[in-house]
Order: C-alpha cells, then structure tokens, then sequence
C-alpha cells in the first residue's frame, strides 16, 4: 500500500466529502428545478465519482498503480487523438513506436531516471518517428503526419507522464529558492501530497470557471475557440481556484502559503491555455469531442485538455524549487 501522510488522506476523504456534497445538491436541484434541464450537471458529476473513485483506487493501493493508472490514461489518450486524425496509410506502420513510447516513458519516469525521461520523447523520438517514416518512402503529406505523431506524443504522453513523475518526486534537503518560508519543509514523502495538489487544482480551475460561466457568463474570450469560455468564468474560475490552492497546499503537501500561491496562479493559467488549446485543435479536427468515455466530458483527452499543461509546468516548477 502506499505510504500516505495523514494529511494526504484527510485531504482525499476531504474531496469526497465535497463530491458527496455536490452529489446531493445536484439531486435536490433536479427536483426543485424541474422545469430545467440538468441532465448534462448530473453527467458530469456521475462521471466525476468515476474519476475520483478510479484514481483514488489506484492513488492508495501503491505509487506503481498510480503510475500505472495515469499511464493508461496516456494510451487511452493517444488512441483517441490518432483515431481523430487523419493519418496517411502508410503512417500505420510507425503507430507501432508511437504507442511503445508510452511503457518507455512512464517506465522512465518510474524508475526516476531524470535525463532520460526529459529527452526520450521530444529528442529521441522525434528523430525515430520522421525517420521510420522517410524509410517508408511515403513523401506526400510527410509533414502534416510527422508533425501530427509528435504532438500527439507530446500533448497525450510527454506531458502527462510529468504527474507520473510527481508521485516518485523526491526533494532535496533544502529548497533551492530563498527559504522555507517559501516553499515549506522538505519531506521524503512529497510526492503523493503534490500529485493529489496538482490534480486538485487543475480539476477545481475546471469546475469554478464551469460554475461561473454558468451563473456569471455573458462575454466569450475566445468565440472562435470555445463559445462557452467566458470573462466571468475565467476570472472567477482562475481566483477560486488560487485561493484554494493557496489555503490547501501548505495543508498537505511541502509548499509553504507563497509558494502555494504562485503554484496556484500557474495551474489556473497553465489549465485555461491547455483547455483552449485542445479545444482548438478539435476545431480543426471538425469534431466536438475526442471521444465518448465519460458521459458530460467526452473522451478521455477532453478531461484530460488542462493537465496537459499544468502537469509539466507544475512538476518543473516545483523540481526547481527544490531540485
């Protein structure tokens, strides 16, 4: 089993507590508002006990089934993004790379092998994939489908393997930016307390702008884009989401009020761009979602839009503070 502090499981009892909450909120708004139709809230929220309750399965049981389950996250992730893109039919046969460079990754991220874990995606495989494909002899649309393969790497492996590699963090003995004060105490057991903080506050940004937009909404940012984004949902969303992080963090990981703070504002940031920019690539796709895993949120790659971003923005960070 893995070892969690009793501040990672207050904080994880903590959420279902508040899912439970909302679970019967959403129920009693059913009946009250009948004439309504909350049919797309009650999706989202059946498909957020999924998530919850899978991850946190995996979460307890032991840091190789967490890295497991976010793992196959990945490959589900892929799957869906190469099963939405056009790909040349001789592209088939270096699909075989791609989805072996899943293992790699989270196996290399599992075993803390930093140098290798930053560079096996964006240096190695970036030489393979084109390489294998110019071998094929396959000229036309070369650079669409190379282009394609490697951000479909990059976005559905690459950058979700950096919370894989939270769960193994281990910081140093002092923090690497000015004090404690900063950054809060160091601890051998970090990792669990930042993974569940990442994943947190990526889904609490989600559900604040969701809920303001909803109640607040009237002015899309990005029309274009995603009509549904808001001012109000974006401003309302991002500082719900920095004020829990900030009084959360000190709570149960090693970042201290500041540092809690900055890596709030960074994940409410980091999660709008990484929505927007998936959301602007199934524009260009022509599709409204990447697939229909779960009911009220699509595939497993529109859940996944915001971590896309913060996941590795987040890891960094953290990693220089406390190298």
């Amino acid at each position: 089993m893995t070892h969690l502090g009793s501040e990672v499981r207050i904080a994880l009892l903590a959420i279902f507590v508040a899912l439970f909450v909302t679970t019967i909120g959403v129920f009693a708004a059913s009946r009250l508002l009948a004439q309504h139709d909350l049919s797309d809230l009650r999706h989202r929220v059946r498909s957020w006990w999924i998530i919850v309750g899978v991850f946190s399965l995996a979460f307890v049981w032991s840091t190789s089934a967490t890295i497991g389950f976010l793992c196959f996250v990945s490959f589900l992730a892929l799957k869906e993004f190469l099963s939405m893109t056009p790909t040349r039919r001789a592209d088939r046969r270096v699909l075989f790379y791609a989805y072996l460079a899943v293992p790699v990754q989270y196996s290399l991220a599992a075993a803390e092998w930093y140098g290798m874990f930053i560079m096996y995606i964006p240096v190695l495989m970036f030489i393979l994939i084109p390489t294998r494909m110019w071998m094929i002899g396959h000229t036309d649309g070369f650079l669409r489908a190379a282009g394609s393969l490697h951000w479909a790497l990059m976005i559905t492996v690459f950058s979700l393997s950096h919370a894989a590699y939270l769960t193994v963090f281990q910081p140093g003995t002092e923090p690497r930016l000015a004090t404690s004060q900063l950054f809060g105490q160091t601890s051998t057991e970090a990792g669990p307390g930042l993974l569940l903080f990442l994943m947190l506050i990526t889904a609490a940004n989600d559900i604040f702008q969701y809920a303001w937009g909803k109640s607040l909404g009237r002015h899309p940012i990005a029309p274009t884009v995603s009509p549904r984004k808001t001012d109000a949902g974006l401003i309302g969303g991002m500082a719900s989401a920095v004020v829990l992080a900030t009084i959360v963090g000190p709570a149960f990981t090693i970042l201290g009020t500041a540092a809690s703070f900055v890596a709030g504002l960074l994940i409410a940031v980091a999660g709008v761009a990484g929505d927007l920019c998936i959301s602007a690539l199934k524009r260009d796709l022509k599709i409204d979602n990447f697939g229909a895993t779960l009911p009220g949120h699509g595939g497993v790659l529109d859940r996944a839009d915001s971590l896309v971003f913060t996941a590795p923005l987040f890891f960094h960070f953290v990693r220089y503070g406390f190298g």
